[in-house]
């Protein structure tokens, strides 16, 4: 870094600004040392955030608009993020990509591009990288992604259809959202089951579920096939396949500076 750099009260929309301001210059600054140390040939960058704005601090939250709902809900507004992959060189400049991909794809497709092996045991992501890259007719890894809330199977994408299964779900129901970090509380609302046309609709408002019942049963095999693996609470199921999260014990692992980086040190 070349130094700091106090946002606060410089721009027009409060606090939420004057963070945006500070995430701006910092990512600024990383990619400043990237260039100075000629690594940007060698560096893939990835931005991107893991949900939506919390609707209910309001002000200090953003908005997902024109998508439905944000953080805590399995509609758009709380999965969808937007993303951006910087390596000149490889991945094309000023290139658009629209095959949904996950966070959960990154560790298998980092571990490609760096010859790592991948974990003995199942993982859930899968090497995007044809996709990434822009190879011609690089189809999406992942043939749907499952949307779980509280080990609730509540939503499945598969390409651009989402379909969603009866939930519950927390709302502001057109009530002025929270200000100066004050939230405001949520209602509860239903869903019931519904399909929507994300390339058509991606804000979720139009259930097509009854004109493409061959897409509703095609998903609903897929979801019956996840429900068996990792379960469903709101069906009461377990799931055969239910396994803990990855951790990684920090006391054999460890970073250290060397000529400038960061190396990561193996255990003995």
């Amino acid at each position: 870094m070349s130094g700091s750099n106090s946002t606060a009260g410089k721009s027009k929309r409060g606090l939420f600004g004057d963070v945006v301001m500070e995430v701006d210059w910092s990512v600024g600054e990383v990619l400043n040392a990237v260039r100075r140390h000629g690594l940007e040939k060698h560096t893939l960058v990835v931005f991107t955030s893991d949900n939506g704005p919390w609707l209910r601090y309001g002000t200090h939250a953003g908005s997902a608009q024109p998508l439905r709902e944000g953080k805590g809900t399995t509609f758009d507004g709380g999965l969808r993020e937007p993303t951006v992959m910087w390596w000149p060189g490889t991945i094309p400049a000023d290139s658009v990509c629209k095959t949904p991909l996950m966070t959960i794809d990154l560790l298998p497709t980092i571990a490609h591009l760096i010859g790592a092996r991948l974990p003995g045991h199942k993982i859930d992501g899968k090497n995007a990288w044809p996709v990434i890259k822009g190879e011609p007719g690089a189809a999406a890894p992942q043939q749907a992604y499952f949307f779980y809330h509280q080990k609730e199977l509540q939503a499945v994408r598969m390409g651009r259809w989402k379909l969603h299964f009866p939930h519950d779900y927390h709302t502001l129901g057109g009530k002025k959202d929270g200000t100066d970090g004050v939230p405001v509380p949520y209602e509860e609302a239903k869903l019931g089951r519904s399909l929507f046309d994300l390339e058509t609709d991606p804000g979720e408002t139009t259930d097509v579920k009854d004109k493409h019942p061959e897409i509703v049963a095609a998903i609903e095999k897929l979801a019956d096939r996840m429900r068996a693996d990792l379960g469903d609470s709101g069906k009461g199921m377990e799931g055969s396949g239910r396994r803990p999260p990855g951790q990684l014990d920090e006391t054999d692992r460890r970073f250290v500076p060397k000529d400038g980086l960061l190396t990561l040190v193996e255990p003995r």
